[in-house]
């Protein structure tokens, strides 16, 4: 069994080129696969490996980035290694929205724990906003939430300069980092009653049982487990071949359904030239495994 860490830290990092070298070496000398994205602004990662590894290069990390605690963390089990190899990426920011977090405000309410989630978001006047991808809360979300269909969370700030200023918002991300910049965001605009899901969905999942729950489907999550249930065991959906995009159980039983090639998503929208590399691939995929080998053809999140 392999342990998946989450984490983030907005705080000022230096010599982005150095440490990036440090980092990869540090997940690679501790066989941490995984993603780290650096930037002046902060740290976002995402990594996996054995339990007493992944301790060990955490200790480390922080060390090296004099980092005290980080601002958000959660961690789940997976009987496989979700990310194939290790990977330190350096960024403008870690979550691009043009907003410089070190002209951050500090908050009076923010962080609720999903203990006391559920009765926030049931309040009528309480605007509830997933801050997700519009694929992402296709494949689960809260009751009643609303999301802004962007593509692009650089166009994120366009969506909440349109929302009321007194109105109470309550917003969520996958592990907290999207939320913790747009909240930001919402205070340098004179907003008043912003809240955010400490832990984000993950750490809701893992805490609230089911039954209590108003969450309804899967967590979508950026490495090949493709999506998590309650209690951050792993879920149903996979990704297509053709568009890289979440697939249910439902999508695989249509006729439009081809297995590494297509889905109901992308069959009228990939070329005949596509589909054909595509079974091109996905046969490569099958000889692979009949010869015990793995063929990773799949690209990493990012």
């Amino acid at each position: 069994m392999f342990t998946v860490f989450g984490f983030y830290k907005f705080q000022k990092i230096n010599n982005l080129k150095k440490n990036q070298k440090i980092l990869s070496n540090l997940l690679a000398n501790n066989n941490i696969n995984g993603s780290l994205i650096i930037s002046k602004e902060g740290l976002n990662g995402s990594i996996c490996g054995i339990n007493k590894d992944i301790k060990t290069t955490i200790i480390r990390l922080k060390k090296i980035l004099n980092i005290k605690e980080f601002d958000s963390f959660n961690n789940s089990i997976s009987k496989f290694k979700p990310f194939h190899k290790p990977k330190v990426k350096i960024k403008k920011e870690v979550v691009p929205m043009d907003l410089k977090m070190s002209n951050r405000i500090k908050k009076k309410n923010t962080h609720i724990d999903p203990t006391k989630w559920n009765k926030l978001i049931k309040k009528k006047e309480t605007l509830l906003l997933d801050a997700r991808k519009p694929f992402e809360h296709k494949v689960g979300s809260f009751k009643k939430s609303v999301n802004p269909n962007i593509g692009n969370f650089r166009d994120f700030p366009k969506y909440l300069k349109k929302l009321k200023k007194d109105q109470p918002i309550a917003m969520f991300c996958t592990g907290g980092i999207r939320c913790e910049k747009a909240s930001v965001f919402l205070e340098k605009k004179g907003f008043k009653n912003i809240y955010q899901l400490k832990g984000g969905i993950l750490n809701y999942l893992k805490k609230i049982k089911q039954k209590n729950s108003l969450w309804k489907g899967e967590c979508f999550v950026f490495d090949n487990r493709v999506s998590l249930k309650h209690g951050l065991v792993q879920g149903t959906y996979s990704i297509c071949g053709g568009c890289r995009q979440p697939i249910s159980t439902k999508d695989k039983k249509s006729k439009r359904y081809e297995e590494g090639v297509t889905c109901p998503n992308c069959f009228d929208k990939l070329s005949k030239n596509q589909k054909s590399r595509f079974r091109m691939r996905q046969s490569q995929i099958y000889k692979a495994k009949l010869s015990g080998k793995k063929y990773n053809f799949q690209k990493e999140f990012n």
